[in-house]
């Protein structure tokens, strides 16, 4: 974990992945790139807070105390910046927060609510266990109103576990109120079965089952090939355990994609990274999907893999758009706009790493071949979007005349919306990200695409 001004950075890329590229997967033949255009466009400002519940904490009331190498409890007294990796760029918001910060939007349910709301979630705060501890987790129900381009927030529930259904001591253990907090899960992916909400984790990695009001009925351990699933960041592993042996999940690796199957009922959860094998390196340049039945709470032993692109590290996003296609969000590390890349050392007017690889990838569930491998049916480019009505609400850094472009860090929601159009969101990371502004933080962008040709591919 590095720190930098105070502040430990969120998701930086593990090392080993640079040695993916030619292990364990298949070449991955020409695909095809279908073309999208902008429809339409609306934000959720950056420094979005709300306040704790009134039975949380008061150590809830103001969050981000931990982000730096000592507790600070002065709100707006750190100042946020884009990490080592993004050239400590400053991004113009400081910690801590005056509240609840609603970002890290991760993960949209396949479908929207009865009044056209969207379920959502926010991720576990500040990045790390260690930096989260007052970081509220929360879902909420958001409206995006395209018309005027802004999002509004029409719900937001906090989790919490009155019950003790939680097989860990959570940072709020002694409360009468429990809630849950980024030191106890990572909340990546959301979806909803009849009268329960299914959350995707990534530090057990576990599926948790909520109720509307948010309390959790059950946290359900990943099990693979007859044996327990644990990352790096799973309770009990320790600073001496053996990666291959003890833990097989990297940071930041678990369920960011879980996605709901129509027909089976089935939610297929999926791993932002390679799984780790034996001596510590991951087991390929793929990442792996695995069934589990709600119904039953129990895994079902289905699995398939999905090979990533070339320059591409993770997903972001995955849910089904009928009982076989299903959407995917493929990225790099990158931020910012390959046009204004650095030739020399970091500066304020370049960025050192620009986005290359940010696109949604169709798949085939229904075709497999034998070594577990699901089709790749073809992609959209987030990178190369038109945008001939000029619907965009915020110039682009570097950006180009005509096109608009999604170049952020981490791009993790996707749903179909439509006959003809998907909705995609950006988690901004806030503080630490940037992309459309070499020296803002990023909005949650909400965007709206038309791309009929995509989603009548086959």
């Amino acid at each position: 974990m590095k720190v930098w001004c105070g502040l430990t950075h969120r998701r930086l890329p593990v090392a080993v992945l640079l040695t993916l590229a030619a292990v364990n997967a298949p070449a991955l033949a020409q695909e095809a790139t279908f073309p999208a255009t902008l429809a339409a466009h609306a934000l959720l400002p950056a420094l979005t807070l709300v306040p704790p519940p009134a039975d949380a904490p008061r150590d809830a009331a103001v969050s981000g105390k931990f982000t730096g190498p000592v507790r600070n409890d002065l709100p707006g007294s750190v100042a946020g910046d884009t990490g080592p990796l993004h050239g400590k760029r400053p991004t113009g918001i400081a910690l801590p927060f005056a509240g609840q910060p609603v970002q890290g939007l991760s993960g949209y349910t396949m479908d929207r609510a009865a009044d056209g709301t969207v379920y959502t979630l926010t991720d576990n705060g500040f990045g790390s266990r260690g930096n989260s501890p007052d970081a509220l987790l929360m879902f909420h129900r958001i409206m995006p109103d395209f018309d005027g381009g802004t999002v509004t927030l029409a719900e937001t529930v906090f989790l919490r576990d009155p019950d003790r259904r939680v097989p860990f001591r959570i940072a709020y253990e002694g409360t009468d109120s429990r809630y849950v907090t980024g030191a106890d899960f990572d909340p990546e992916s959301i979806q909803i079965v009849g009268e329960r909400i299914f959350i995707g984790e990534e530090f057990g990695p576990y599926v948790i089952e909520v109720a509307a009001d948010g309390r959790i009925v059950a946290v359900n351990p990943t099990m693979l090939d007859g044996a327990e699933l644990k990352s790096v960041d799973a309770p009990g592993i320790s600073g001496t355990s053996v990666a291959g042996r003890d833990w097989r999940v990297q940071r930041s690796g678990g369920y960011e994609g879980m996605a709901l199957q129509p027909g089976t009922g089935l939610l297929w959860a999926m791993l932002e990274k390679p799984l780790v094998g034996e001596g510590g390196t991951p087991e390929g340049n793929f990442l792996r999907a695995m069934a589990f039945d709600p119904a039953a709470n129990a895994w079902t032993g289905q699995s398939f893999k999905f090979a990533l692109a070339e320059g591409a590290t993770a997903i972001g996003d995955f849910n089904f758009i009928d009982s076989t296609r299903a959407l995917v969000i493929e990225r790099d590390n990158g931020e910012g706009e390959p046009a204004l890349r650095c030739t020399g050392d970091p500066a304020p007017d370049c960025f050192p790493a620009p986005a290359l690889v940010k696109r949604i990838v169709m798949i085939d569930t229904g075709a497999v071949d034998a070594d577990g491998f699901v089709r790749r049916i073809g992609h959209i480019d987030l990178m190369n979007i038109a945008d001939p009505d000029a619907r965009a609400r915020t110039a682009t850094a570097g950006g180009a005349a005509g096109r608009f472009s999604l170049p952020f860090f981490t791009i993790e929601d996707v749903m179909r919306v439509g006959e003809t159009q998907i909705m995609v969101g950006v988690d901004n990371n806030l503080p630490f990200s940037t992309g459309r502004a070499l020296d803002r933080a990023a909005d949650s962008e909400i965007v709206l695409l038309s791309v009929p040709e995509f989603l009548a591919a086959r």
